[in-house]
């Protein structure tokens, strides 16, 4: 898992910046509750005004409201305003210089003395106990505290009151305040207050709703357009808002943007980090994994996780953000529905875990499935000659149907456990929707929250569940990438057991071209038995040696040990006087050209096929080394000559004409060393010998190591080696071994005559 992880390293600084643009996306999701909310509470239920402190209001109706302040608070407030004129109406106007601290500490001190003042406006227009459960005034008191007041008053004062009503002046709490003494009028207001039924149980929030449209009222008659002011708050909240929605639209596709190409050059990463491994594995690494299983891992795995990436990059990293963002608004609220949220979350969680232990462990057997439908489809796809010659098609029909129902059905399971999941979700948060709306609506008539405020908590709301289930989402996807990790790591940390020195040698020049097996031992990973025993010749520059035995005796392993497609287990190989473990890789394989037994071919031109090794090589040597195979008959035939394509796998050529390219190839570069195993066995006699003899003429200053199993491809090689059981039983020309060696003589007479021999 280590080694997957250590390829976000090159796209660390992208990753940040798309977690800055998440965090950028969050705050903008969160603000426009808030916002939807002003504009339900403020720009159309209060006019536009957020705050009960007046910017304009007639002096005379401040006065009163400076009544039912001690003087420290008087003062303060005073000093807040500056005088002016409105139609010949003195007006109170608020300073432009105010700090933030200033402003708030100015609402606080006013919401509750106007809240009294309007009470008491209202009282005397006869709204004496109201049905209102807050707010109302006791009238019998509110006379009966007047009547103390007045008897407290000094005789001059209470001469004032006199004349006031002779002369038919409208006595009020407001006439009568200014004619007290400071302690007898703080008294008075404090009863007032505690006439005022409710008023200790209002929070400001009650307050400011209850004042506000006593602040509209005040305000328009010092002037105020309240319906322009509203348009102009709700034209700036709306435009407000329409900037976060823009904002948020170019974080989103910014970050789409980047996510795709985060997760595009992390798989790529992955799949060349697979590829590199995979390529250099010997042929004991490769052993491990079946072809059908590392090309799953190389495809179907990289995509799980690529799409686990995009899903991370853009969902889940935003899930907590915005998760926890929406949980702190919902909390500052103050609200007391938040156990609708607690509830909702416990019943997300609850169906989230039933899930994941119903379905995780289907993800690992998913890929396995994956894995045999690969190799059933790869070897129905390869063999189908064979299959249709034996009349297998039925049976093979039924095999894979047996793989693809398998898949299917795992399949199916999976995504109904996903469609389960979905309208669950939607349940719950339709069910969240409806459970609030109800409580809220209680909680609006009792004056402790607005309609606004429900219609934020339902967002927020939202928004908490909705990360949640971006976490569940992310909670199904993560196991499975989880385990298309886990398959890749497997790739990535097999060691490779033949890999290029610390301290790599470079060859002797003087002898080039010389090959030694020096005491070879030679046991396949895992085996009991080893498959060489004790192989030592020498093979010098411009000979042929040829290796025959029989069937399973170890000659093409024997040859696998030459370019180190395995490594001996006892003994030295050594090319040019060097041991072939202590040169690099790639030198000591530039000096091999090799022939397999079955000739591979890739797809592109026959002229890319013959200058594999060497995408430089001149058209002359290529043209050479095709006329050397004898291919250049059958490439001239050709109406686009060596710019014929050829398809993967060389399938639209012969054996014969695939095994001659093939030989072209391994000549094309004039390698120091020649290795053919059993290349001939494709050819006919004739083509045979001909291809051997061209190679005799034209290819002299290399070593020619030859496996066959014909006795006329090796009866003209300098020296032949012959395998029983992986050991050397005879070794010399075909005349020596014919007189020496009974096994030799034995294949020998069992493909030649009497007069061939003689």
């Amino acid at each position: 898992m280590r080694k997957v992880l250590k390829h976000f390293k090159p796209s660390v600084l992208p990753i940040l910046f798309v977690i800055f643009l998440l965090a950028v996306q969050a705050y903008s999701d969160l603000a426009l509750p808030s916002y939807m909310s002003n504009i339900v509470n403020v720009g159309i239920q209060q006019a536009g005004i957020d705050s009960v402190t007046p910017q304009k209001a007639p002096k005379e109706e401040m006065d009163k409201i400076f009544l039912l302040m001690d003087k420290e608070d008087a003062d303060f407030v005073s000093s807040c305003y500056k005088e002016d004129k409105y139609k010949d109406i003195d007006i109170l106007v608020l300073k432009d210089n105010i700090s933030e601290k200033n402003t708030q500490k100015l609402a606080k001190i006013l919401q509750t003395p106007m809240l009294i003042t309007n009470m008491i406006t209202q009282s005397d227009n006869g709204k004496f106990n109201s049905q209102s459960s807050t707010g109302s005034v006791d009238k019998d008191k509110f006379e009966k505290m007047m009547q103390d007041a007045q008897k407290a008053m000094t005789p001059e004062n209470q001469k004032k009151l006199m004349e006031m009503v002779q002369s038919g002046k409208k006595l009020d709490i407001f006439s009568v305040l200014p004619l007290l003494d400071d302690n007898t009028r703080q008294k008075l207001t404090e009863g007032i207050k505690e006439q005022i039924k409710g008023i200790e149980s209002l929070g400001d929030d009650s307050i400011k709703q209850i004042v506000i449209p006593y602040t509209e009222s005040i305000i328009k008659s010092a002037g105020v357009d309240t319906d322009s002011l509203r348009l102009d708050y709700l034209i700036k909240s709306g435009l407000t808002m329409l900037i976060y929605v823009v904002l948020i639209f170019i974080c989103m596709t910014l970050i789409g943007l980047l996510s795709s190409v985060i997760s595009a050059r992390f798989a790529m990463d992955l799949r060349s980090h697979a590829y590199n491994q995979i390529i250099n594995f010997s042929s004991n690494e490769s052993n491990i994994f079946s072809n059908a299983s590392l090309i799953t891992r190389c495809t179907n795995d990289v995509q799980q996780i690529q799409i686990v990436i995009i899903l991370m990059l853009r969902m889940i990293l935003y899930a907590p953000i915005i998760g926890v963002g929406a949980l702190f608004k919902v909390m500052s609220m103050g609200s007391t529905m938040t156990w609708v949220i607690g509830l909702s979350v416990g019943v997300i969680m609850t169906l989230v875990v039933g899930l994941m232990v119903v379905a995780m462990p289907k993800f690992t057997v998913l890929q396995k499935l994956i894995d045999r439908l690969n190799l059933v489809s790869r070897e129905i796809l390869t063999g189908l000659p064979v299959i249709r010659a034996f009349s297998r098609e039925k049976y093979e029909e039924k095999r894979f149907e047996k793989a693809n129902t398998d898949l299917t059905g795992t399949n199916l399971f999976v995504n109904r456990v996903m469609a389960v999941m979905m309208p669950a979700m939607m349940l719950v948060m339709n069910g969240s929707c409806v459970l609030i709306v109800w409580v809220g609506s209680k909680e609006i008539d009792s004056g402790n929250i607005q309609v606004g405020d429900i219609m934020a908590f339902i967002q927020y709301t939202m928004q908490i569940i909705i990360s949640f289930l971006m976490i569940c989402m992310a909670s199904i996807m993560l196991p499975r990438a989880i385990v298309s990790a886990k398959r890749l790591g497997e790739i990535y940390s097999t060691e490779i057991s033949i890999k290029n020195p610390e301290k790599p040698k470079e060859f002797d020049d003087t002898k080039k071209g010389y090959l030694t097996f020096d005491d070879v031992t030679f046991t396949y990973p895992g085996a009991d038995e080893p498959v060489l025993r004790n192989i030592s010749f020498t093979a010098k520059t411009g000979k042929t040696t040829a290796i025959i035995g029989s069937t399973g005796s170890g000659k093409s392993t024997l040859i696998n040990l030459i370019p180190r497609f395995y490594d001996v287990t006892k003994g030295a190989v050594t090319v040019d006087g060097c041991n072939v473990k202590d040169v690099t890789l790639e030198n000591l394989r530039g000096k091999i050209g090799y022939v397999p037994q079955k000739g591979m071919l890739f797809s592109g031109t026959i002229k890319s096929n013959i200058a594999f090794a060497d995408e430089n090589l001149s058209m002359d040597k290529i043209k050479r080394a095709a006329e050397i195979a004898h291919a250049t008959e059958f490439i001239e035939q050709k109406p686009m000559g060596y710019d014929t394509n050829i398809s993967q796998g060389g399938t639209n050529v012969s054996g014969g004409q695939r095994q001659r390219l093939s030989i072209a190839r391994a000549i094309a570069t004039e390698p120091e060393i020649l290795i053919f195993d059993d290349s001939f066995s494709a050819l006919d006699f004739k083509t045979d010998f001909a291809v051997r003899k061209a190679l005799q003429e034209n290819i002299k200053d290399s070593t020619v190591i030859i496996v066959a199993q014909r006795i006329s491809t090796v009866l003209n090689a300098d020296q032949i080696l012959v395998l029983d059981n992986g050991e050397v039983v005879g070794k010399g020309t075909h005349k020596e071994l014919l007189e020496n060696c009974p096994v030799y003589r034995d294949i020998a007479e069992s493909q030649l005559s009497k007069e061939e021999l003689q």
